[in-house]
């Protein structure tokens, strides 16, 4: 959060180490070392004015970066909403205030909750899973029977140095749970969709 302040929303050179499928991570911006890079926000964006979700989720709000970037693309749709969840209460307060600012609050449900906890009614046509590593399978799955048959996945941190969102999201390929594509971002993003039901 420190970090995030003293940048006070101006981008910054990408901090992550270069990996084998991403060598010059340099090339990439970021605001703080837990957002997600700024293209990676430009992504979000665009994938949610693209395929028009009415109920996106994402995980891990931190300072709701990521969450006002989705709300924009919801807004320019002109319909859905965002529902964004956050365990630490101190962070939980901090995005809130973010969110309170940004004229996008319509577009936003935040909550101080665990994701694996969390329930949300209806289908899910985009989860965005970037809360605490360690628990991404779980909340992946958690959420599964929710998603649409055309839903999309996003699980950030999925690089080959940060191996357990990558090797969570390739066990539930193997498991035959997810169809994973490795996007080769400085952190990783994986974009998936779910086997059952597709066509």
């Amino acid at each position: 959060m420190l970090q995030a302040e003293r940048a006070a929303g101006a981008l910054l050179p990408e901090y992550h180490r270069p990996t084998p499928e991403c060598p010059h991570p340099e090339r990439w911006s970021m605001y703080d070392s837990m957002t997600a890079e700024a293209e990676v926000l430009e992504f979000l964006r665009t994938l949610t004015t693209t395929v028009k979700p009415e109920l996106v989720v994402e995980t891990g709000s931190f300072l709701g970066v990521s969450t006002l970037w989705i709300a924009e693309g919801l807004k320019r749709n002109g319909f859905g909403r965002i529902i964004s969840c956050e365990l630490d209460p101190v962070v939980f307060t901090k995005a809130k205030e973010k969110i309170a600012a940004s004229g996008l609050s319509e577009w936003i449900e935040l909550r101080n909750e665990s994701s694996l906890e969390m329930k949300v009614d209806g289908k899910i046509d985009i989860l965005f899973s970037d809360s605490d590593m360690p628990i991404r399978e779980p909340e992946v799955k958690h959420f599964l029977p929710q998603i649409n048959s055309q839903g999309l996945i996003l699980m950030h941190d999925a690089s080959s140095h940060l191996k357990i969102v990558r090797d969570a999201a390739l066990k539930m390929e193997a498991e035959g749970l997810i169809s994973v594509v490795l996007l080769p971002t400085p952190r990783g993003l994986v974009l998936a969709q779910k086997r059952d039901g597709r066509y």
